[in-house]
């Protein structure tokens, strides 16, 4: 009877403990299911569509036609560069405008930092189209800020801002903005007072505390924030196509319109793959030189 019984407990044991075990994967299980369904298929009919070729009136045929690729980069390379190329300018406009701001209030906000970050997010309840759009007022020739410098002869009569890169680097790092800031933010507030305190007990000025204690704990967010902005940022269209002109097309508009307005669509997704391929070198590059490990050990410091 005892040997019947230790083995009815060994086998409910056994039974908790597998389940245990299959815990952790049906709690992914849903989330999984749903990136299989809407990430993975989507991309593998994506790879397929990128080396097939035809038209939309005689159909498109599996042809393994790698030449979507290398002839994408033949001819839009000046695109991907550009596009690049701004993604690094706003990304580093986001992270000269965020960290202050982030600063200010995780240290400085007190009970009101709810507050502070609801404002600051405000803007972002409005739809992304209409913000470029009113970005784009702001920055007309006649608008609210060139319009009196140019009235008061500090801007020559033929100076502007719109259909050039300036506008569309900053309606990128004003549209982004947040991505930026919110994963700084957590990272400052996360450091603990005692550790800052400490610093100017031991005699740190603050620059000494900025440099040898915030900065380092605080770049894990801008790590996550780096990565968090460029991404969309480099793939953005909508504010080329707003604010800037022919001469500032990035690499979005031009898969927006052959897919839409060519009927391209294995030139289109090749050139999404391109664009996503370079992004990951881009990131893995980055995350090499900066390193997440690194990041980790400088925050423990």
């Amino acid at each position: 009877m005892a040997r019947a019984r230790g083995r009815r407990a060994s086998e409910r044991s056994g039974g908790a403990a597998g389940r245990a075990r299959l815990t952790p994967y049906l709690m992914v299980l849903p989330s999984g299911l749903w990136l299989a369904v809407f990430f993975l298929v989507p991309m593998l009919l994506m790879v397929s569509l990128s080396l097939q070729t035809g038209n939309l009136i005689d159909g498109f045929r599996q042809t393994l036609h790698w030449r979507n690729y290398t002839d994408g980069l033949d001819v839009y390379g000046d695109k991907f560069v550009r596009s690049l190329w701004y993604g690094l300018l706003a990304t580093l406009a986001c992270i000269v405008l965020s960290y202050p701001a982030a600063y200010w209030i995780a240290f400085r906000g007190g009970r009101h930092k709810p507050t502070y970050l609801f404002l600051l997010l405000l803007p972002y309840f409005v739809s992304f189209i209409l913000r470029t759009v009113s970005w784009k007022l702001v920055l007309t020739d006649n608008g609210p800020i060139l319009g009196p410098l140019r009235d008061h002869g500090v801007l020559p009569d033929g100076f502007h801002v719109l259909d050039t890169g300036v506008a569309v680097v900053s309606g990128l790092a004003y549209n982004f903005l947040p991505f930026m800031v919110l994963p700084i933010y957590v990272a400052l507030e996360r450091i603990d007072p005692r550790v800052v305190e400490a610093a100017y007990d031991l005699y740190a000025s603050r620059v000494q505390v900025f440099r040898r204690v915030v900065l380092p704990l605080s770049l894990p967010g801008v790590f996550a924030g780096v990565i968090m902005t460029f991404v969309p940022v480099s793939a953005d269209y909508v504010n080329a196509e707003v604010l800037g002109g022919p001469r500032n097309t990035m690499i979005g508009n031009v898969i927006q319109s052959e897919y839409f307005d060519n009927s391209a669509y294995p030139t289109a997704s090749a050139l999404s793959f391109t664009l996503m391929a370079i992004l990951l070198v881009g990131i893995f590059a980055y995350a090499r030189t900066l390193g997440t490990q690194d990041v980790l050990e400088a925050a423990r410091r």
